[in-house]
C-alpha cells in the first residue's frame, strides 16, 4: 500500500494558480513573447522570442450560462481547440490554438452555434456587467437583461473593428457600480428613499446592523404602532439602497423609484491618458424590460456619435475632453439640464465659469 499523503491545504486568497489549465505553449514562453498582431476581428496572434506561435480566438458569450452551454463550449474546446480556453473579465471566451489551419474551423463551429467571433482591437468588446437578481442583494434590475438588448443592437459593431478605439461598456445592476469604469456605463439609480413595512422589521431585520450600514447615518431605531422599528431621515437620505440587503422590509424598488442612469466617459487604462472616473450625461430613463427601447436609444446616439466624430485612437473621455462637454451633448442631441453641473465648493474649473458662459 502506498503511504497515505496529506491533502493540500487549499488556497483561500488571492488568484488561482494560473499554470495548471494553461495551454502549453503559452506556458513554455511565459514572460518570453516578442510581438503580436491582429489577423482578423476576433483572433490574435503572439510570437514568441523562441520563434513559436500562438492563435486566440475571441468569442462573445452570455455571462449567466446553463451547464448545457458550459458543456457544449468545453465539447468545442475538446474538437477544435486541444481543449484550451478562458474566460476574460467582459466574458469572453478565448480558444487557444498553435496552429493557423485550426482558426478558421473553429470560428465556423463558434458562429454556428450562435458565437460571434469579435471584441478585439477598435471595436465594442462584450459588455462587463453585474450579476443582477441571480447573485446580488441590493439589485435595481437584472443588469444581464441590459446587456442583451445593447449587444443585439450593437452586434455589428462587436464583429467588426471599425471605431476609432476600443468601447467599453460596463451595466451595474445598483448605485455601487460593480461594472467598474467604462466608455459608456448604465448604472440603476434609485430616486427615492426607502418605504419601510413597519409590521415586518422587528422579526426581520437586526436593526444595530441596518443602522450601521448607512453611509450617511441617514437611518435611526424607532417605534412604530408600539412595534421596534427604523425611521429614515430622508433629508441625509442619498437614495443608495444599502439598506435593503439587511432589511428587505426597508424596499428600494418600485416603478417610481428604480430608474437607469447612463454615464460616459470612465476608463481603467493608462494608455495614453490617465484613468479617469465616468461623468453622468442622462438620468430617470424608465426601467423598462424585457428590452429597454430608451436606454438603447440613448446609448446608439452616444455611440455613434462618437463613431462619426472622434480620431482614431481617441477614447471616448479624450474626445470629450477634446471637443467640450457642450459640443458632446449638440452632437448627441442628448438634454442638457442644471442636474449635469458640478457645484461643490472649488469646482469653478468645471462649470465653464468665465467671460463666455456657453449655457
Amino acid at each position: 500500500m502506498s503511504e497515505a499523503t496529506t491533502p493540500r491545504v487549499p488556497d483561500e486568497t488571492g488568484v488561482p494558480d494560473p499554470f495548471l489549465f494553461m495551454h502549453p505553449t503559452l506556458k513554455k514562453n511565459y514572460a518570453n513573447w516578442d510581438w503580436h498582431e491582429r489577423l482578423r476581428p476576433g483572433v490574435l496572434h503572439h510570437m514568441s522570442k523562441t520563434g513559436e506561435s500562438i492563435y486566440t480566438v475571441r468569442a462573445g458569450t452570455q455571462r449567466q450560462m446553463d451547464v448545457y452551454t458550459i458543456r457544449k463550449l468545453c465539447d468545442i474546446a475538446d474538437e477544435f481547440a486541444d481543449g484550451h480556453f478562458r474566460f476574460t473579465t467582459r466574458s469572453n471566451i478565448e480558444y487557444m490554438v498553435d496552429d493557423r489551419d485550426k482558426i478558421e474551423p473553429l470560428i465556423e463551429k463558434l458562429v454556428s452555434e450562435g458565437f460571434p467571433v469579435g471584441g478585439t482591437g477598435n471595436s465594442v468588446s462584450m459588455i462587463s456587467h453585474t450579476q443582477g437578481w441571480l447573485h446580488c442583494d441590493i439589485p435595481g434590475t437584472d443588469a444581464s437583461g441590459v446587456v442583451k438588448s445593447l449587444m443585439d443592437m450593437m452586434y455589428e459593431e462587436f464583429i467588426k473593428e471599425e471605431m476609432p478605439n476600443r468601447v467599453r461598456i460596463t451595466t451595474s445592476c445598483c448605485q455601487v457600480n460593480c461594472g467598474g469604469q467604462g466608455d459608456i456605463a448604465i448604472n440603476v439609480q434609485y430616486t427615492k428613499p426607502p418605504k419601510i413595512d413597519h409590521d415586518l422589521v422587528a422579526n426581520t431585520c437586526e436593526r444595530p446592523a441596518v443602522v450601521a450600514r448607512c453611509p450617511v447615518a441617514a437611518i435611526r431605531p424607532a417605534m412604530v404602532n408600539g412595534k421596534p422599528s427604523l425611521e429614515v431621515d430622508e433629508k441625509k437620505c442619498i437614495c443608495c439602497g444599502a439598506c435593503y440587503p439587511p432589511c428587505p422590509p426597508m424596499q428600494i424598488n418600485g416603478d417610481d423609484s428604480t430608474k437607469l442612469a447612463i454615464w460616459v466617459g470612465g476608463k481603467h487604462s493608462n494608455a495614453r491618458s490617465k484613468p479617469t472616473f465616468h461623468k453622468l450625461v442622462v438620468a430617470n430613463l424608465p426601467n423598462n424590460p424585457p428590452r429597454w427601447p430608451e436606454v438603447e436609444e440613448c446609448v446608439k446616439k452616444i455611440l455613434y456619435a462618437y463613431k462619426d466624430n472622434a480620431r482614431d485612437w481617441e477614447r471616448m473621455g479624450e474626445w470629450i475632453e477634446r471637443i467640450g462637454w457642450p459640443k458632446f451633448f449638440e452632437l448627441t442631441g442628448l438634454a442638457f439640464t442644471k442636474h449635469h453641473l458640478d457645484t461643490w465648493t472649488g469646482a469653478r474649473h468645471t462649470m465653464n465659469s468665465s467671460t463666455h458662459i456657453r449655457f
